[in-house]
């Protein structure tokens, strides 16, 4: 296979959510495996993670909750929220000159993309679990963020 014919077949595999591809004939075999298996499996799988960050973050957040005005309030009230599967970099939007995926008062359905997360230079989509509506974005572009942590805050429709 020509280096041409190899990086037409990495561009397709990249703008996919392909994960690996083998192909083997009498000559040649190619394995193309991209982002680790296991934490994209995670991402598959949001829901523990969201059981699992919750308890975490109700220590750390309840003195701030205690000394700040109603809003916080309204946060634990709701207690919905979409959070971060992985370790990476929050973006709002698919590139730098397009529209942010959603925006305050947003009504998504479940599967629906709400933002990126990338990681060791992958993008990963981050979906929506259930049908929701967009109260707060919680994360300004391009911010680190870290597993399980909150990236908007939703009603569940």
């Amino acid at each position: 296979m020509e280096i041409k014919d190899l990086k037409a077949l990495v561009k397709i595999i990249t703008d996919t959510d392909i994960t690996e591809f083998e192909m083997e004939n009498a000559d040649e075999k190619i394995l193309i495996k991209r982002g680790p298996d296991k934490e994209y499996v995670q991402i598959a799988a949001p829901a523990p993670a969201v059981v699992a960050a919750a308890p975490a973050q109700v220590p750390v957040a309840a003195p701030a909750l205690a000394s700040a005005s109603t809003e916080p309030s309204d946060v634990a009230d709701s207690g919905e929220t979409i959070n971060s599967p992985i370790v990476g970099s929050f973006y709002r939007k698919p590139s730098p000159e397009a529209d942010n995926f959603v925006k305050v008062g947003d009504v998504v359905e479940a599967g629906q993309t709400v933002c990126l997360v990338e990681a060791m230079k992958l993008f990963n989509e981050i979906e929506a679990e259930y049908k929701c509506k967009i109260i707060e974005v919680l994360k300004d572009d391009a911010a680190p963020v870290e597993f399980g942590e909150p990236l908007f805050k939703v009603e569940r429709l």
